[in-house]
């Protein structure tokens, strides 16, 4: 049988132990030259005794420190992390360490599960919201191919608009397809994007030609105005023309008939540009533009799946400029419209700032 070997935690009271009766000892054995030092063999006794009292008590402080640290243990097994500041002792003796790696263990456990629990709500909230998005435009392709079969393929009056509406629901669905795809890629990483100068002014006069007949067909005006002293930015070209994209596509189908939206781009003081998308529609309440962000949050749902809006378009925007290390400021008011802006550095800021990266 392999030899026992003496608990850690009795050693410490061993320590005290032979401690206290060694410093007694010392005075017996100092002392015992003058007239009142009691005799050795009596001081040895009280050495003795007052080791065995001082043992006891250390064995009591040990207990009563292993008694916490196994309380606590058994707490973080129950992911209840409530008494664990109690571990947070001073570190001391192999008692107070032992105790304080519990307090640290405790720590960790207690992020990463709230870390665990937090990525399994997204999880469980992203698959709902999923769900839902596909469940509409499939529904209403089943139910306008079931109407077409059942008679009204034959009907010159009906099979037009219905295959009208099978297409634009089929659109959606790629569209949705498509913006899964993009944010799945660009959270994990995955979607490179190399940044290089470039002329702002010309990419926004892209975006605007591709957007007219879309803003035509709203009856909005759709214009691009930019200043002359812009200097050409850093950044990924396509990504930033995506971002503009989406902020202008978004300002054109919450818009009023004979609405306005406008491209905006100017210089600042601090040498960055910043670009904004000026719209005079409806508007967002306060309350709804912290979450406008979000994965498939809607300020208006029915008014959003008419437009054929996915719900990820300013979800992948965020990610765009955060990549960029920039952010998304939104100022709105119902009624009064909105504007969405964000900056960009040119070359000299970018230098300045070690913002110059090949790949992002």
């Amino acid at each position: 049988m392999p030899e026992s070997r003496p608990r850690w935690s009795s050693k410490i009271a061993l320590k005290l132990a032979f401690g206290v009766a060694g410093a007694v000892l010392a005075v017996v054995l100092l002392t015992s030259g003058s007239a009142w030092a009691m005799p050795w063999p009596a001081g040895l006794v009280v050495a003795v005794v007052s080791g065995a009292v001082a043992y006891g008590m250390a064995l009591r402080m040990v207990a009563h420190r292993l008694d916490v640290a196994r309380v606590t243990l058994r707490q973080i097994r129950k992911h209840q992390f409530e008494g664990l500041e109690a571990t947070k002792l001073a570190r001391g003796d192999e008692v107070n360490g032992l105790i304080w790696e519990v307090y640290r263990t405790g720590l960790t456990l207690e992020k990463e599960i709230h870390e665990f629990k937090r990525i399994e709500n997204y999880r469980r909230e992203f698959l709902g919201n999923v769900s839902h998005e596909l469940k509409t435009p499939i529904f209403s392709i089943q139910g306008y191919a079931e109407t077409l079969l059942q008679g009204a393929l034959d009907d010159e009056d009906y099979r037009h608009g219905f295959v009208e509406k099978i297409l634009r629901n089929a659109g959606r669905l790629g569209n949705l397809a498509n913006d899964l795809t993009e944010i799945s890629r660009i959270e994990t990483g995955d979607l490179k994007m190399t940044v290089d100068t470039f002329a702002l002014p010309m990419l926004m006069h892209e975006v605007v030609d591709a957007l007219e007949p879309l803003a035509a067909s709203k009856n909005v005006t759709l214009r691009c105005r930019v200043g002359d002293d812009v200097k050409p930015v850093w950044g990924d070209r396509e990504r930033i023309r995506q971002v503009l994209t989406n902020l202008a596509d978004n300002a054109i189908k919450y818009n009023n008939a004979e609405g306005h939206v406008e491209l905006v781009a100017r210089m600042l003081t601090s040498g960055d540009v910043k670009i904004s998308v000026v719209d005079d529609g409806i508007g967002v309440a306060p309350e709804h533009i912290p979450r406008l962000t979000e994965r498939f949050y809607r300020v208006d749902r029915s008014r959003s799946r008419q437009q054929g809006g996915t719900g990820l378009g300013l979800a992948i925007v965020k990610h765009i400029l955060g990549a960029h290390d920039r952010e998304l400021v939104v100022e709105s008011s119902p009624g009064r419209g909105s504007t969405f802006g964000f900056t960009l550095s040119t070359a000299s800021t970018a230098q300045r700032h070690n913002r110059v990266r090949a790949v992002l």
